[in-house]
C-alpha cells in the first residue's frame, strides 16, 4: 500500500497540486493499478455533470432510466394466468364452463336444415381445417388465371333469350301402379346392369372443372415371394409423390399367378391439392416429353364420368428426377410399373379431356364421350 500511496503522491505533486485530484485526471497506467486495488467498499467517484451549455452533451440524459420509480401495485394489470388462477383458487362461480361459453363444431353434419351447421373448412374452428396452401404451384396458378376462362370460352354455346329449354328425358323406371305397395316408392334403375351416366352440364363460372386428387397404384404378383420388391416400390412411391403409401393386399385367389388372397401385393398414393398438381406438372414437362415412342394417352380412356387414367412402365418411372438423381439407390428390375388415375370435378370425359388436354397431357386415337 506504500508504493500505491507513493505514485499517487508523485503524480499529484507533477500535476502541480498538493491534494489528491479524482481518478480522471490521472495517467491510463495509474487508473489501471488503482482499479485493481481499490476496495470494492469503496465509494465510485462522482461523475461530473454535463453543463448544458456545451453542445456535445445536449442530448444526453442527465438521469439514468434505472432510477425510474416502478409502478404503484394498483396500475398493476393482472396476467391471463393470474386471472385463472385467482378464479380457480376463488369461488367457483367466477370461472367460466367451457362447456357452455366455448364453441364446439358438431362432429356431424345432420343436415342443411338442422339449425347448428359446421363452419365451412376454411375456418380454423372446423374439424377438417387444414393449414395452408403455403406455396403456389406453377401448373394451378396458371390454370387459374388462363386456362379456366379459355375453357368457358371454348365450350360457350350461345342460347337466345326466350328459348325454351329442352325437357330432360326421365331415365329411372316408373312403377306401374299395379300393387298399393307400388305408392310413394324411388323410381327404378334401368334394366340390367347398366350405370347411368351423369349428365353433362354446360361448363359456367360455377362449374369449371379441376383436378380433384390422383392416385398412383402398383400390382406385384411376385412380392409375396420377394418381400424386397414391396420395400423398393414402397420408397420409389414415396420418393416421387412425397407421401407415405399405403399397402394393399389381393383380394381374389388366382391359381395361375400362385397368388393368395391376402397377400401384401401392391402400394397406392392418393395425392390432393398442390401434390396432385405438382405431380401432373413433373408427368407432363418432364416425364412425357422423355418417353421414346410414346403416341400419348389413349383418347378412349375414362369411366365416362370425368375421371381418365394411363400408366407408366418401369422404364417411364425411371425417367421421375427423384430417381434419376438416385438411380443407383433402386434395383432397376425391381422398379415398378404405375396406372394412374385423376378424378376430376368434370361431368364427362369429354370435359375432363378438354381440362388434362389444356394443361398439356397429349391424346391419341379415337376419342370417346
Amino acid at each position: 500500500m506504500s508504493s500505491i500511496r507513493g505514485i499517487a503522491r508523485t503524480a499529484a505533486r507533477h500535476a502541480g497540486a498538493a491534494p489528491l485530484r479524482p481518478a480522471t485526471a490521472m495517467t491510463t497506467s495509474h487508473n489501471f493499478s488503482l482499479s485493481r486495488c481499490a476496495s470494492s467498499q469503496a465509494a465510485p467517484p462522482a461523475r461530473p455533470t454535463p453543463s448544458p451549455s456545451d453542445s456535445v452533451f445536449q442530448d444526453l440524459e442527465v438521469e439514468s432510466s434505472f432510477l425510474t420509480p416502478p409502478l404503484p401495485e394498483s396500475a398493476k394489470v393482472a396476467t391471463p394466468r393470474e386471472r385463472y388462477q385467482h378464479r380457480a383458487e376463488g369461488a367457483t362461480s367466477g370461472r367460466l364452463p367451457g362447456s357452455r361459453y366455448q364453441f364446439h363444431p358438431p362432429k356431424y353434419d345432420r343436415g342443411p336444415l338442422h339449425p347448428i351447421q359446421s363452419p365451412p373448412s376454411s375456418d380454423p374452428t372446423a374439424r377438417d381445417f387444414v393449414p395452408g396452401p403455403f406455396h403456389n404451384n406453377r401448373l394451378r396458378q396458371t390454370f387459374h388465371s388462363t386456362i379456366a376462362s379459355d375453357l368457358m370460352t371454348l365450350t360457350y354455346t350461345h342460347v337466345p333469350p326466350g328459348t325454351e329449354k329442352a325437357p330432360t328425358p326421365q331415365r329411372l323406371r316408373s312403377w306401374d301402379g299395379s300393387s298399393p305397395y307400388h305408392k310413394n316408392r324411388p323410381l327404378r334403375g334401368p334394366r340390367g346392369d347398366t350405370v347411368l351416366k351423369p349428365l353433362e352440364k354446360p361448363i359456367t363460372f360455377r362449374n369449371i372443372p379441376v383436378i380433384r386428387s390422383v392416385t398412383l397404384a402398383s400390382f406385384m404378383p411376385l412380392a409375396p415371394r420377394d418381400p424386397d420388391r414391396m420395400v423398393v416400390a414402397r420408397m420409389v412411391t414415396q420418393a416421387i409423390t412425397g407421401v407415405v403409401p399405403e399397402v394393399t393386399t389381393i383380394k381374389h385367389n388366382v391359381a395361375q399367378w400362385q397368388i393368395i388372397k391376402g397377400q401384401k401385393a401392391g402400394v397406392k398414393a392418393t395425392l390432393y391439392g398442390n401434390a396432385a398438381y405438382d405431380f401432373l406438372d413433373k408427368c407432363i414437362h418432364l416425364v412425357f416429353p422423355r418417353i421414346k415412342d410414346w403416341e400419348g394417352v389413349k383418347g378412349s380412356t375414362g369411366d365416362s364420368a370425368g375421371n381418365l387414367s394411363w400408366g407408366l412402365t418401369r422404364e417411364d418411372v425411371a425417367l421421375f428426377p427423384e430417381i434419376e438423381a438416385n438411380y443407383s439407390m433402386y434395383p432397376g428390375k425391381m422398379i415398378p410399373g404405375y396406372r394412374i388415375f385423376v378424378e376430376t370435378t368434370a361431368r364427362s370425359d369429354r370435359q375432363a379431356r378438354l381440362l388434362l388436354s389444356s394443361l398439356g397431357v397429349p391424346f391419341y386415337g379415337e376419342l370417346r364421350d
